[in-house]
């Protein structure tokens, strides 16, 4: 019967794999996104939460990795961890690509737009039409600098999650060469058990060819004073 934290275990790294399949299911619709701009910040909102979930599922993960009873559970929850962080900043750089080609695809649309419009009304409407256009510009700017700044927030946790990711390698690394160490030590010492019952054996061995030795000349002496004639 599986023990409850086999079940945990297994219970996080089936929402770990279905934050991921979120996640890219998110980012194809960031790619196939068309503007408005509303739509793509909506969809920037609801990817930012499922990466948030996604991290703390792996911290969990990661928790229930060190609080494994046995070597080889350890390890293998521990792997399972670094990959699915791999799989996170993928998934991360997937998005700011995507995020980026469909942010310039929508201010390209919208500029195009407002370009086409503007050719076919009066000077005093085309003034409007430019006032209109260097009011969209401006948000288009702001808007731009907020993804920048999301986008800055991103690498920054991608960058810190990398450098979890290096470190739990480290200690799954030095952790193996503990386990060799021990394993090697464990070896030396059956060995020199089996060398000290063989030698235990041998001296049991002449102990007992010395005592029927004594015995048997006891047993001549006697006979030679006792028995003289025999």
């Amino acid at each position: 019967m599986a023990s409850s934290t086999d079940v945990h275990v297994r219970i996080c790294a089936q929402e770990i794999i279905k934050y991921d399949l979120e996640i890219k299911a998110l980012v194809q619709d960031i790619r196939d996104c068309s503007g408005p701009q509303y739509s793509l910040m909506e969809l920037n909102s609801q990817i930012k939460e499922k990466f948030n979930k996604l991290r703390l599922r792996i911290q969990d993960l990661e928790q229930m990795a060190i609080e494994q009873d046995r070597e080889t559970d350890r390890l293998a929850v521990q792997a399972e961890t670094e990959s699915q962080r791999r799989q996170m900043v993928s998934n991360q750089t997937a998005w700011r690509k995507a995020n980026l080609a469909c942010k310039l695809a929508i201010d390209n649309m919208e500029k195009n737009e407002l370009l086409h419009a503007g050719e076919n009304r009066s000077p005093r409407q085309r003034k409007v039409t430019k006032e209109s256009l260097v009011e969209t510009s401006g948000n288009i700017t702001e808007s731009l600098m907020s993804i920048s700044r999301m986008m800055a927030e991103q690498v920054k946790q991608s960058e810190d999650t990398i450098g979890t990711l290096a470190t739990s390698s480290r200690t799954v690394q030095e952790t193996n060469e503990e386990f060799k160490s021990m394993t090697g030590t464990i070896h030396l010492g059956r060995k020199l058990i089996l060398k000290y019952n063989r030698r235990e054996l041998t001296d049991k061995l002449l102990i007992f060819l010395a005592l029927a030795l004594f015995f048997a000349t006891v047993l001549y002496i006697l006979k030679k004073r006792l028995f003289p004639f025999i």
